[in-house]
């Protein structure tokens, strides 16, 4: 009785091994490295995911400097506007450390050459902000070539509404085709769409990062059109004739005002440069006017006079168009 028992449990035992050895270790070791994939795909998909979410905005590297500046956020908005219409690659935080260098710079060697406190003060607010002043003139400088670039990326995208493909292939033709920095703005836009965001806002978008009038007419007409239906590629092409025309108009006005500028330029530089040259030569001179009362208050008002002149001179020169 024990014998064909035991033989019964060896076959049986002999028999589940090598089922479990040949048919289902196999199957298992298939199944890890099926999930194992998976896992790794759903991780990519994971990041992926979470680089789509627009995370809060770095002010800072420096994690400390970087909490104080959040509670000042809502200030620093232009700030923000600022680094993102030059296309400057930078945070706030080093924006802000920047110009509290050169006015710390600047308060220690004006004080140091003229003794007096308040042309320190004034030369350290004028070298604290040169470095805002450098970011609006690469903002103009970028805005210009944006506003020359539009005219052809309104024809592209007119061409391919006419070729038969949709509005959104035609902005994404146009950000591979233009360069910067007219091809990433539009880039931005495709993206914005493209990941979910509905074509007005992504557009609205599009009219409140570029400040430019030609920007808010494209954007005005793709909503009237989208509202209302009609010919878009007519109207692309009727709106890059206009702002060809526009562009005329405004060289036109800068050849008729150049002598003035021109003019404006020189009787704004003159005056500084002249009194620097004049109490480089003559030390006694320089030590009077800065260190006299009358001379420092003599001093101040030409500050002021010039300044407002300057204002009046541009006023003057910049002619609406």
């Amino acid at each position: 009785m024990i014998v064909p028992l035991l033989t019964f449990v060896s076959v049986l035992l002999l028999c589940s091994g090598g089922y479990w050895l040949f048919v289902v270790r196999p199957e298992r070791h298939h199944e890890r490295t099926l999930f194992r994939r998976l896992g790794k795909v759903q991780q990519v998909h994971t990041a992926r995911a979470a680089r789509l979410l627009k995370d809060a905005r770095v002010m800072s590297t420096v994690a400390a400097f970087d909490s104080v500046l959040q509670h000042t956020r809502g200030r620093a908005a232009w700030v923000h506007e600022l680094l993102e219409q030059s296309g400057t690659a930078t945070t706030v935080g080093r924006l802000v450390l920047m110009c509290g260098c050169l006015a710390g710079m600047g308060l220690a060697l004006i004080h140091h050459f003229t003794g007096s406190l308040l042309f320190a003060a004034v030369g350290a607010v004028a070298m604290a902000y040169a470095p805002i002043a450098a970011l609006r003139y690469k903002r103009t400088i970028r805005l210009r070539k944006f506003e020359e670039q539009f005219p052809e990326a309104l024809d592209l995208l007119s061409r391919a509404l006419r070729a038969g493909h949709s509005f959104t292939t035609g902005i994404e033709m146009v950000a591979e085709e233009m360069p910067k920095p007219l091809g990433p703005e539009f880039k931005l836009l495709y993206d914005q769409q493209n990941y979910g965001m509905a074509m007005p806002d992504a557009l609205t978008h599009f009219a409140q990062r570029i400040p430019v009038l030609d920007a808010r007419f494209f954007v005005t007409a793709v909503l009237i059109q989208r509202e209302s239906g009609g010919n878009l590629s007519e109207v692309l092409d009727n709106l890059a004739g206009v702002m060809r025309d526009r562009f005329k108009v405004k060289r036109q006005m800068r050849v008729v005002s150049a002598h003035g500028r021109i003019t404006g330029w020189v009787l704004v530089g003159l005056p500084p440069v002249l009194g620097a040259a004049l109490m480089t030569i003559n030390r006694e001179h320089r030590d009077i006017m800065f260190g006299d009362p009358l001379g420092q208050k003599m001093l101040i008002a030409a500050v002021v006079m010039q300044i407002i002149g300057a204002l009046v001179i541009r006023k003057i020169v910049d002619v609406e168009y």
